[in-house]
């Protein structure tokens, strides 16, 4: 039997399709955003809510987040947190509405530079640190006057390799300040 559809119905059908089929991008670009966020050593709790407000196209309270993802406001809260932290999202302020809105970076490569500043600069801080450390407690045992010559080498050895490193986690410092300061796009220019 052949059904008869006025041209108004066939514009909704296409129309109900058309977002079907956003809705499905929208909702592919939060759950790639989620596992992207692997390679930073993040959780892709923290991806998914920076998909949900880039599709959003427009900064969300901690409400409509929560909303959006079926998690408590306090989880909201503590994602939020770590991406302002992390400098991916931030707290922006809307004439007329009380609570705290949140927006995230809608340029890619910005975020990028964000999340990959914020994970080497936390590990080249926390190694230097640890180095430092060993290194002042190497020296003071080089102090000693009874010290064997194959343990005093050995110490030596230790000395130079801890240099080294921390020769590295000044390169990783440089490295941070070439994408900080958009230089890399000098380099490797963006599309």
């Amino acid at each position: 039997m052949l059904q008869i559809v006025s041209r108004e119905g066939m514009n909704r059908g296409v129309d109900k399709q058309a977002l079907g089929a956003i809705q499905k991008a929208q909702d592919h670009y939060i759950e790639k955003a989620a596992e992207n966020m692997n390679a930073f050593g993040l959780s892709s709790t923290v991806g998914r809510v920076l998909g949900i407000i880039h599709m959003n196209r427009k900064p969300m309270t901690l409400g409509e987040l929560s909303e959006a993802t079926g998690m408590s406001k306090t989880r909201m809260s503590q994602v939020v947190r770590e991406m302002l932290d992390l400098n991916i999202a931030e707290k922006v302020y809307e004439k007329g509405i009380r609570k705290d809105l949140y927006d995230v970076e809608q340029d890619q490569y910005q975020t990028f530079i964000s999340l990959f500043a914020a994970n080497w600069s936390r590990v080249v801080s926390k190694n230097r640190k640890a180095h430092k450390k060993t290194c002042k407690e190497l020296l003071e045992l080089l102090e000693q006057d009874d010290l064997p010559e194959e343990t005093e080498d050995k110490i030596n050895l230790l000395l130079s390799e801890i240099k080294e490193s921390l020769d590295y986690y000044d390169w990783i410092s440089r490295l941070i300040e070439f994408f900080e300061s958009e230089e890399v796009f000098k380099h490797v220019p963006k599309p």
